[in-house]
């Protein structure tokens, strides 16, 4: 099994993107606001979240030394 090491801020960024997915498709789901307005919020944080996961999942598993067990 391989481990891999974060730092705090590189783990926050990670928690905060899928945080941003959650929310986003939570809004999109909710009749809380006007349509338009939960679409466009939802779809936005939804986007936002899913392209700050590149850099995410390049924090894990690009240029990261490892260490095997």
């Amino acid at each position: 099994m391989k481990e891999v090491h974060l730092s705090q801020p590189e783990l926050a960024f990670i928690i905060v993107t899928r945080a941003m997915i959650g929310a986003g498709i939570a809004l999109l789901l909710a009749d809380r606001i006007s349509g338009e307005q939960r679409k466009a919020i939802g779809a936005t944080l939804t986007l936002v979240g899913l392209v700050t996961t590149i850099p995410a999942i390049c924090a894990i598993f690009c240029e990261r030394e490892t260490v095997e067990e």
